[in-house]
């Protein structure tokens, strides 16, 4: 483990001392993991309660790691704890962020994905281009989903590279 990851561990772990004694619970630490690829920084596997974030992001912002993902994350289990299954950033989540962590709720990051972004293949309508995922271009390709313009509505089409 290196310093970085030693150190969000700690964190995580402070953010449920933080929460124990808000509530007066004894919410165990979570299992930590440090293997999200892509652009998201973190989850919360409710059912496990465990923790994943992304190793790369997490380098590239780490402050804001320590300040609002991590408590962001360690706010959905607590959620799940104490009231089952809730939509993942309603009102229950909101109350935990601003009353046990103080921080305002937002609900996604808003950091640099460049170096975390996958391969894109360009599409068009009948009125613009646009990128699709490699996920979401290989669906097409095998046949297994269409995707339709929200402007235009029309079928979006693979334009083939040169």
């Amino acid at each position: 483990m290196n310093e970085l990851h030693y150190r969000i561990t700690q964190r995580v772990s402070e953010c449920i001392a933080i929460a124990n004694q808000q509530l007066g619970c004894q919410f165990p630490v979570p299992a930590i993991r440090f293997d999200i690829r892509g652009k998201t920084a973190g989850m919360a596997l409710l059912q496990r309660w465990a923790l994943r974030f992304n190793p790369i992001l997490l380098e590239e912002n780490s402050d804001a790691f320590f300040q609002e993902v991590v408590p962001h994350e360690v706010a959905h289990l607590i959620v799940f704890a104490r009231f089952g299954k809730v939509k993942p950033h309603g009102k229950e989540w909101q109350a935990v962020m601003l009353r046990v962590f103080g921080i305002s709720p937002q609900t996604t990051h808003s950091f640099d994905v460049s170096s975390v972004q996958g391969k894109t293949f360009l599409y068009q309508c009948s009125c613009d281009q646009m990128q699709l995922t490699v996920r979401r271009h290989n669906k097409v390709q095998r046949q297994q989903a269409q995707y339709i313009c929200r402007r235009c509505k029309q079928p979006l089409t693979y334009i083939q590279s040169s």
